[in-house]
């Protein structure tokens, strides 16, 4: 059963400013061009630590801002409810409900948390390094459990920003016989497990994590589609534009589409054609306009992985392609962090 316990939290304080500038999405989606804009709505805007120029800038900058009072540690341990107001790809206003905790830490082979995506050394390097000099959990990564939903205190937030609300509370999730599902932040997850083999201490050997229930409400998982600057071996029967409800994985390309056919979830489908220079979109229509510009030679659409299969293949011990599923929103980054030492 996975361990999870309530935490001592640093955030931001008043001296910081609005919470509003301070705030951005998780490093692994943010473009140079919004890093730039984020890092110039505040001197204190939280991808100065998650995207530094260098792992020593944003070590050096988490210490002043502790020195300066920008940065401040609660006085008590607690679990956090969040709930997130959205409106996804589809246009539908929805509300996330979900719990921030910290959770010990447990290799794969122990199934506790169940991974479902492969990863890549490369990002786990460069968040190794920041780890390393921070020692601190600058982003929270967020995780599924099949036990009941989170429910948020009839009360005013404790903080506020942007659509996110966050109230500390004593309540613990109920994760009795729980296995746990990544839903995002795998590479995260994973240098976390190789930082607390180095350090080997007790605080090392735990992560804060947002778990939300599968019974959520607003839990939403939309597509991935694929860019191609070569579309492989991908041979398929010629259909009409198809609507939003695409009949099974669709290609584009030279102004037409066919739908491909196959075994699996439509992005095995997709790996099996062996494209080549890949790329990923959440939006259709600019993957669709990606191609009539010439930038890529065929888009392939394809439709959302059910969370019920994803879990299933999970608990069966498969990974899947990169990007098989899109959790919407993404956790915001910037709300709270935990430090390691």
């Amino acid at each position: 059963m996975a361990e999870v316990r309530p935490f001592r939290a640093e955030r931001y304080g008043d001296r910081a400013g609005a919470l509003d500038r301070l705030v951005a999405p998780p490093y692994d989606v943010i473009s140079p061009e919004q890093r730039a804009d984020y890092r110039a709505r505040s001197p204190y805007n939280v991808v100065h630590l998650t995207l530094p120029d260098s792992e020593q800038q944003a070590a050096s900058a988490l210490a002043s801002w502790r020195e300066e009072g920008i940065l401040h540690r609660e006085s008590a341990d607690a679990v956090w409810a969040l709930s997130q107001s959205y409106i996804g790809p589809d246009g539908v206003a929805r509300e996330r409900n979900g719990l921030v905790v910290a959770l010990r830490l447990e290799p794969y082979e122990n199934r506790v948390v169940l991974p479902h995506e492969r990863t890549h050394a490369g990002p786990k390097e460069g968040r190794l390094r920041l780890l390393r000099a921070t020692r601190a959990q600058l982003e929270p990564i967020f995780l599924l459990h099949d036990g009941p939903r989170a429910v948020v205190p009839d009360r005013p937030p404790d903080l506020e920003a942007n659509g996110d609300r966050l109230w500390r509370t004593d309540d613990l999730p109920n994760l009795v016989e729980s296995q746990l599902l990544i839903a995002d932040g795998h590479h995260r997850y994973e240098t976390a497990l190789t930082f607390h083999a180095e350090a080997q201490t007790e605080a090392s050997a735990w992560m804060m994590v947002v778990l939300v229930s599968t019974q959520e409400e607003g839990l939403t998982i939309f597509p991935t589609h694929r860019l191609a600057e070569h579309v492989g071996e991908a041979v398929g029967v010629e259909i009409e534009r198809p609507g939003a409800e695409l009949p099974g994985t669709v290609l584009y390309t030279g102004g037409r589409y066919y739908r491909l056919d196959g075994e699996g979830l439509d992005v095995e489908i997709v790996e099996r054609a062996a494209p080549e220079g890949v790329t990923y979109t959440p939006s259709r229509e600019e993957a669709e306009a990606a191609v009539d510009r010439g930038e890529a030679e065929g888009a392939f659409l394809v439709r959302p992985a059910p969370i019920d299969v994803v879990f299933d293949r999970a608990r069966r011990g498969e990974v899947m392609p990169q990007k098989t599923t899109y959790f919407f929103p993404k956790l915001t980054s910037g709300l709270l962090f935990y430090p390691l030492d």
